[in-house]
């Protein structure tokens, strides 16, 4: 049978928390290479998150290199098919880095270090709205998790940050732009910009004119020049220069992880999406109109896909720590010995036995915002086994995605049509009981695509758009593509839902005010 299109690659680099990976898609979404590397988290004090850059550089350098190898094996010619190259990151994460040396002044502080409390709460009394002062502007609160006060920080206690933008050498970015600037050249011209769904995550951009809001910027003493230039999620940005792989090809998406995981998912307006991570992540497309939330959750950009393509916004609720309470059973605790096993572990108690865990472990966010919340688990007895803690660290991640999507519904009501079901993708959905449990605790269907890696999906699908590999209604189609879909449907009666909901309320109220605990 004749090929009536010729055959066109898209290339994905997804860096995101934990790891990185690359991701080469045939023209139909199939992959036909892919590698993923781990890199360091570094923990200097509690509480404390931080990232290499320039490792962070050399892991997107050898899945690049290490996906063209395996795709090449297979037979494809990479090289001569390959159309764009899209780009998703963690949110957030901020650094600050010479343009002169290209070298960070300073490791990357990670979206979830909470170092900043003090700056937070200096600002808080400072402001005149308090912790909610910059909502209207920018949809989000006062909080450790948004890279301004990550900045702040950063201006305010290492001198090199300090030296760097008093002498015009200094360029603050979200690893996005750390990736792209490296991309195009670095210090020999190297282009300096982040995309609108990395910007709306900043606290500095304004929602409405998604441009640098100036009085925020001037309240914050932020100099204007060290920042990127905003672009939209899917236009051609540059080309990958020498010293990387793919020289010569352009770079035409990129978006934050979870408003990729939106496009990957298909969100239209109304629809919602939850990724299972390090932390989870739930958003909601609200359209092309701003939503301000009364219920604890984000305003935030969904995706603008184009430059003169309308923005879609969004209500998000993040969870700090998902699949990260994962990691904390394996290596700190030592009760499993690889992710994988949680499953079976946990299908080995029918209910967690009483027991409680909410893994506060660096306080929580939405739709609580407490930073001074630690973890607790509670309701331990002798019958309890490492199955039963097993089971309650799984019932944890879905329980706060249920406190999220709960919040969305009452700062949605009056406009939901029809059923409501949440789409899911991430590593941890590869887990059977997991979403079998959050499906229970929903009361509603938990739909997992074929390809759960929906978030390096998006940006393919943003890199493919600008250089007409996909269509926008092509694009959107694939969220009706339900054939190859696994849906979960909830099995628990809808009293026992109620009574475990009212104990997990419990055990989050116990995590309150637990920051000062003496060592």
């Amino acid at each position: 049978m004749a090929k009536t299109k010729e055959a066109a690659f898209i290339g994905s680099i997804d860096q995101g928390t934990s790891s990185t990976r690359f991701i080469i898609y045939d023209r139909d979404c199939r992959c036909v290479g892919s590698h993923q590397v781990e890199f360091t988290q570094l923990y200097p004090q509690a509480g404390w998150v931080e990232h290499d850059p320039m490792e962070i550089l050399e892991s997107v350098k050898v899945c690049m290199a290490k996906a063209v190898d395996k795709a090449s094996a297979e037979g494809h010619n990479v090289d001569a098919a390959l159309k764009a190259i899209g780009l998703t990151n963690q949110r957030e994460t901020t650094l600050v880095w010479s343009k002169s040396t290209g070298r960070p002044f300073y490791n990357a502080i990670v979206w979830m270090d909470v170092r900043t409390t003090s700056v937070c709460r200096r600002l808080e009394k400072e402001m005149p709205g308090g912790r909610t002062h910059f909502v209207e502007t920018c949809g989000l609160p006062i909080s450790t998790y948004f890279s301004a006060m990550k900045l702040i920080w950063l201006m305010e206690n290492v001198d090199l940050v300090k030296e760097g933008i008093e002498k015009k050498d200094a360029l603050f970015g979200t690893v996005d732009s750390w990736l792209i600037w490296n991309l195009t050249g670095g210090v020999k011209g190297g282009l300096h910009v982040t995309d609108v769904s990395n910007a709306s995550r900043t606290m500095l951009m304004n929602l409405k004119t998604l441009d640098w809001d100036k009085p925020t910027l001037e309240t914050l003493k932020i100099p204007a020049e060290i920042l990127p230039k905003i672009i939209s999620n899917s236009e051609i940005i540059g080309k990958v220069t020498e010293g990387w792989p793919l020289v010569g090809f352009p770079i035409a998406g990129c978006l934050g992880d979870q408003h990729a995981a939106m496009v990957g998912q298909a969100c239209k307006k109304g629809e919602a999406k939850s990724t299972y991570g390090t932390g989870a992540f739930i958003l909601r497309n609200t359209g092309e109109e701003v939503v301000q939330s009364t219920h604890g959750l984000l305003t935030t950009l969904a995706f603008k896909l184009g430059s003169k393509a309308p923005a879609n916004y969004a209500l998000e609720g993040s969870i700090a720590i998902a699949g990260a309470a994962v990691q904390w059973l394996r290596d700190s605790l030592g009760i499993i010995k690889s992710a994988s096993e949680i499953e079976e572990l946990a299908s080995q108690a029918d209910t967690t036995g009483g027991v409680y865990f909410v893994p506060a472990f660096n306080g929580l966010f939405a739709p609580w915002w407490r930073d001074d919340a630690r973890g607790v688990c509670i309701g331990i007895t002798r019958f309890t086994s490492k199955a039963h803690i097993a089971r309650a660290v799984l019932e944890s991640m879905c329980f706060q995605v249920k406190d999220v999507l709960d919040s969305m519904h009452k700062d949605a009501a009056g406009s939901e049509e029809g059923e409501f079901l949440l789409r899911v993708d991430g590593g941890a959905t590869v887990n059977n009981l997991l979403m079998q449990i959050q499906a229970d605790l929903l009361g509603s269907p938990v739909v997992r695509p074929a390809d759960i890696e929906t978030t390096a999906l998006g940006a393919a699908y943003a890199a493919g758009l600008a250089v007409g590999v996909w269509t926008e209604e092509e694009i959107f189609a694939s969220g009706e593509k339900s054939k190859s879909d696994t849906t979960f449907r909830p099995k628990l009666n809808e009293e026992l839902r109620k009574k475990k909901v009212d104990s997990w309320f419990k055990a989050v109220e116990r995590t309150f005010d637990l920051a000062d605990l003496s060592i």
